[in-house]
């Protein structure tokens, strides 16, 4: 894995700008999946307009950074595949066989690509080059495995389990599970969601939709500390560039909360004028707006992250889901919609 360049901040090589010559030629664009057509939108980050529609797959639920920030993947997971895309034309290519792929993450030494399966509750380990099959870990006791982070030191993982009320805590060279550990409220409809890993990786804050929150599970995966309320539907977490500020979209509360990423205290809370449901995105490369798709109101949200001015609301498909803001800044990529490092 490479070195952390600051053990108080892990985020430190992915500030504003700081994009690596990998992707420096790449075109600055959008991609919005969409659950109900399985479509890909791309939106113009320049002009707000949408440029292209592609067929993605019969579900589409995220639009996931390799490791190597070379390719974008298409999580299809009704249709087995993951639909590969080149951000440097933003074109789609051939689908890749993978099993039922909700989310799709990278072992943080780059060797392997993880599939998180929700429909089978499983983890399958890939091969990030040929995809082919290295590993599956079932994880029975975790129904809606779907999100994840890992530890400073790239030796652990912890994926939520949304319809199960916990975590799974899974150690990455044996690629065993260690534990789970049950939220203090167990939550089994929409419970733990999205997970990240603190600054200077002294917790995991864990966004729990119903609990309207996040739970602050120790550095170590032990166990909960504390909870903190930030609105209805509390479901995806953001880093500022700095890694000062934590956004915390509130699904279905319409709203944003601000946190201070180092102790979890609230410092604003930004509403959608007229409401909205934001959901998944990420920041733009300089950190100067937040980009969340707008789950059930078919648009895309663009944010001021400076004071939580709505800049855009651009309408898109039914059911948009995990939008990816290209390029990002970072060395490389852990998954989801750009957790880069």
């Amino acid at each position: 894995m490479p070195s952390v360049a600051d053990p108080h901040n892990v985020y430190a090589s992915a500030g504003a700008g700081m994009l690596s010559p990998a992707v420096r030629a790449d075109r600055p664009l959008v991609y919005v999946p969409h659950n109900t057509s399985g479509q890909v939108w791309v939106i113009d980050p320049a002009t707000f307009a949408v440029v292209a529609r592609y067929p993605a797959g019969a579900e589409v639920q995220h639009v996931v950074p390799s490791w190597d920030m070379r390719t974008l993947y298409a999580t299809d997971d009704a249709g087995n595949a993951l639909v590969p895309f080149d951000p440097r034309t933003g074109l789609p290519g051939r689908p890749i066989p993978a099993a039922a792929p909700y989310n799709l993450y990278f072992t943080p030494d780059g060797r392997s690509a993880v599939v998180v399966a929700e429909a089978l509750a499983q983890l399958l380990w890939y091969d990030p080059h040929t995809w082919q099959h290295q590993h599956t870990l079932d994880l029975p006791e975790c129904a809606g495995i779907d999100h994840a982070d890992f530890s400073a030191d790239g030796r652990t993982a912890v994926f939520t389990a949304e319809f199960s009320g916990r975590v799974a805590v899974v150690d990455i060279p044996s690629r065993s599970l260690v534990r789970v550990v049950d939220m203090p409220q167990r939550h089994t409809h929409m419970g733990p969601q999205d997970i990240r890993l603190a600054p200077d990786g002294s917790a995991y804050y864990i966004a729990d939709s119903d609990a309207g929150g996040l739970w602050v599970l120790d550095g170590a995966a032990t166990g909960v500390r504390r909870f903190i309320a930030t609105g209805a539907g509390a479901h995806g977490l953001y880093y500022s560039r700095d890694a000062a500020r934590l956004f915390v979209s509130n699904r279905l509360e319409g709203s944003i909360s601000v946190l201070d990423s180092y102790t979890g205290a609230p410092l604003a809370k930004w509403r959608i004028p007229g409401g909205g449901s934001p959901d998944m995105g990420n920041l733009n490369a300089d950190g100067s707006q937040l980009w969340l798709s707008g789950r059930y109101d078919a648009a895309a949200y663009v944010i001021d992250t400076r004071d939580g001015t709505l800049i855009r609301k651009i309408p898109v498909d039914a059911q948009p889901h995990g939008l990816c803001v290209w390029p990002q800044p970072g060395r490389y990529c852990l998954g989801h919609t750009g957790i880069t490092r």
